[in-house]
């Protein structure tokens, strides 16, 4: 089982940046492709970044491409999330996700094992 919790989330300018962070429990951290999504109230929780087990490949919602970067640190169990570039629109809940299988160009919610809780990130104008 593996334990997900954000953090890193808040309140920024657009314009600004914010690194999101998900610490994550549980010693198969390094066997599980790793995701970003998002949920703004009232909409379906959306896709932003995936990685493969290594941090060798990437994909990304094309709404955050050339902005946000995700990343992982497998030995110290973190996944991350750069934020660049804010705009309004990436006003949402943010959540970090273990997915089952390999890595997917658009990997749905439904191949999501496990979810944190979510961080807030807030943009303002």
């Amino acid at each position: 089982q593996v334990q997900l919790v954000e953090s890193g989330g808040g309140l920024v300018q657009a314009g600004g940046s914010l690194r999101l962070s998900c610490a994550a429990s549980g010693r198969t951290f390094g066997s599980y492709v790793m995701g970003w999504f998002r949920q703004v109230p009232g909409k379906e929780r959306e896709f932003v970044g995936a990685i493969n087990w290594l941090g060798s490949r990437t994909y990304y919602a094309d709404s955050v491409k050339g902005r946000f970067t995700i990343s992982r640190d497998n030995a110290k169990n973190t996944l991350y999330l750069q934020m660049n570039s804010l705009k309004r629109e990436d006003t949402a809940v943010y959540y970090c996700a273990a997915l089952r299988g390999g890595l997917t160009t658009t990997p749905m919610t439904t191949s999501v094992d496990y979810w944190g809780k979510g961080t807030l990130v807030t943009v303002s104008s």
